[in-house]
């Protein structure tokens, strides 16, 4: 687990975003009803693994996570990426194919009861594990958007300070 906020120092460093986000299932995984997802999760997730600014997905030896539950409740998929910017993550989410299977997960999953996404800044090369993850997400739900956790409604900068949020309607 690391220490927290992205250090700050006078030397330049690079940082990358990584990106939580918990989807709570309508039905069991293996129900035939959540098919359509279950089909195209490997392809939704190559797709990103090619986009502009991905560097890194949480993979288990089965190659997804789709096995690891979290909050103790197997109705929770658990998902941990890493990419360039918040502007990559979102071209991923809303400006690619992504956008379609987004628009169709109320099919598979419930209303996320609290926030399902969580965003920090992690040094270039760092990979979260599971445990820091939620630990991102928990302290999310408890004090709301900070450096430490925030959303893409709430963006921070690597410094720890507010991002200028972009005009309404973009997604860049």
């Amino acid at each position: 687990m690391s220490s927290g906020r992205a250090p700050r120092s006078t030397t330049p460093a690079h940082y990358h975003l990584a990106e939580n986000n918990l989807a709570w299932m309508r039905y069991p995984f293996e129900d035939p009803r959540m098919a359509g997802m279950r089909d195209e999760i490997d392809r939704i997730n190559k797709l990103g693994d090619r986009s502009p600014g991905f560097v890194w997905r949480f993979e288990t030896p089965a190659g997804d996570a789709t096995d690891v539950r979290v909050l103790d409740d197997p109705r929770v998929l658990f998902n941990l990426t890493i990419w360039e910017t918040v502007a990559d993550l979102k071209r991923y989410v809303y400006r690619t194919e992504h956008v379609e299977f987004f628009r169709r997960r109320r099919e598979w999953f419930l209303p996320p009861p609290r926030e399902p996404v969580a965003l920090w800044w992690v040094a270039e090369g760092e990979r979260p594990d599971v445990d820091e993850a939620m630990a991102r997400i928990e302290r999310l739900w408890r004090d709301g958007p900070t450096a430490e956790a925030f959303t893409l409604k709430q963006v921070y900068n690597p410094d720890g300070a507010p991002a200028a949020r972009p005009a309404q309607g973009s997604t860049a």
